[in-house]
């Protein structure tokens, strides 16, 4: 890495977002790390690792913390549909389901907000929007939302994923149904314990939905009395066509992941114009978070080989299972030694030939060479070096990329965080980048997320606020959207 420049610090800030990227199994996107001796993520079942971690990093200020989530094994490497690499190298699995562990952690901070993966697929949204509206009950509106697995599919009953394009078709009369559920069906003002007339809800002021879809048929009403936020912040991680399209008219923030700004900048830039153009919406409001795993030291040479130590302990067998569920490329079908930049799949080359412009050093790519690359911090960026180092390379992203902050990604648990805390955020502070406290005190996520005290729904230019029944107005004046 370059030397620090202090020219890129010159001129007007974007206050960063910088949400912790953590899943609930050990190493998530550095598979084999759990062999770290101060790694502690193994401890991903105890829910005191949980607590201090979100105490930890409110500690600093960060925004959230979100926690993926899969559904099923990575089973494509060595496969079919062997999960021996996965299941011996802890990449991924075993994995908890995170929502239960929001509730504890937001019992235990004040602050920081909370997100994880649901996968609309294979849960009714009936169901799921009452799990949602309780967690932001609980956590006081600190709640965010957002599988690919066919192992995941296979589980639940179906032979494998729907079509990708069925997905977001799908997805999209599932998310209306779910703002008829949390916007249209209770009045804002519907509970109201009147304790003299014996009425907790004026039954007036609650209605049924009645949505007939061509995917779901919900008459409702909600089970769940107004939350804080009522629809909790959307994230989307998708980028294909049909991904974008869902996105920049749904989206609140979007995650991205990429070796470098060039490879998302121009995701970003289209579905900004297309949610200005398409739909209505203040493209700067769509929050882009770009994947980041920052391996940190006080001098370069500290940080370099910190992050040698970190590749040693990595598996490839674990990181090469990951590759295959994310891309659906099983690279034990190449030779040890073969060069990936000639082979003729037009997918692994793009990626290969990516890393290859960020890294030149690396003379040969084959499947041991991405497997490495993997160990620490998966598909996104691994910018190594010292605090001004890494924080030059993350006002690239702004500058080049045009994103509004990071996801967090770890190569140890917390040291990777506590890192971040004690050496990298103090510098983004001295530059202006990152905030000294939360904009909004025990304010929601979106409060928070926005800096608008008083922003618990979504704005007024995102589709879910149509739905809104505001208190005051009778149910024949508010009628559900169709759509």
């Amino acid at each position: 890495m370059a030397a620090a420049n202090p020219s890129v610090t010159d001129g007007p800030r974007k206050s960063l977002i910088l949400n912790a990227f953590v899943e609930m199994c050990s190493g998530h996107q550095s598979p084999g790390l759990w062999r770290h001796p101060e790694d502690e993520s193994h401890r991903f079942n105890d829910v005191d690792h949980w607590i201090e971690l979100a105490q930890l990093l409110e500690s600093a200020k960060f925004h959230g913390i979100f926690i993926a989530d899969v559904l099923g094994g990575y089973d494509v490497y060595k496969g079919p549909r062997n999960l021996a690499p996965a299941i011996a190298s802890g990449a991924q699995w075993p994995v908890n389901e995170p929502l239960a562990v929001v509730s504890a952690m937001a019992s235990a901070t004040k602050n920081i907000g909370f997100g994880v993966t649901v996968t609309t697929t294979y849960e009714q949204p009936y169901h799921l929007a009452r799990r949602l509206s309780t967690v932001d009950h609980l956590s006081k509106g600190r709640y965010v939302v957002t599988g690919y697995l066919d192992s995941a599919a296979r589980n639940l009953g179906h032979a494998q994923q729907p079509q990708h394009d069925d997905r977001y078709a799908i997805a999209e009369e599932y998310v209306r149904v779910t703002y008829k559920l949390w916007e249209s069906s209770w009045r804002d003002d519907a509970v109201v314990l009147d304790r003299e007339r014996g009425i907790y809800t004026d039954p007036s002021r609650v209605r049924e939905i009645n949505h007939e879809g061509k995917y779901f048929n919900v008459p409702g009403p909600h089970l769940c009395q107004p939350s804080p936020q009522r629809t909790p912040v959307i994230l989307q991680a998708g980028t294909s066509k049909a991904g974008k399209t869902f996105a920049a008219q749904h989206a609140e923030a979007i995650f991205v992941a990429g070796h470098s700004p060039a490879v998302v900048a121009k995701n970003i830039a289209e579905i900004r114009a297309m949610a200005q153009a398409q739909f209505g919406r203040d493209p700067k409001s769509i929050k882009f978070l770009a994947l980041l795993c920052p391996v940190l030291g006080r001098t370069e040479e500290e940080a370099r080989e910190k992050f040698q130590y970190y590749r040693s302990l990595g598996s490839i067998d674990g990181a090469l299972a990951l590759f295959g569920g994310w891309t659906g490329i099983n690279l034990d079908t190449y030779g040890d030694d073969e060069e990936l930049r000639h082979v003729e799949s037009n997918a692994i080359r793009s990626a290969v030939e990516g890393w290859s412009k960020s890294t030149p050093e690396v003379a040969k790519w084959t499947k041991s060479t991405v497997g490495q690359h993997i160990t620490v911090g998966g598909l996104g960026a691994t910018p190594v070096g010292t605090p001004a180092q890494v924080a030059d390379e993350m006002e690239r992203w702004v500058r080049e990329a045009d994103v509004d902050g990071f996801n967090l990604a770890y190569a140890i648990k917390p040291g990777s965080f506590k890192d971040i805390i004690d050496l990298l955020i103090p510098e983004l502070r001295r530059r202006g980048l990152f905030w000294e406290d939360y904009a909004v005190e025990r304010g929601t996520y979106r409060e928070n997320l926005y800096g608008k005290p008083g922003q618990r729904g979504p704005p007024v230019d995102h589709p879910a606020s149509k739905y809104r029944w505001h208190a005051g107005v009778d149910a024949a004046d508010h009628k559900i959207p169709e759509n």
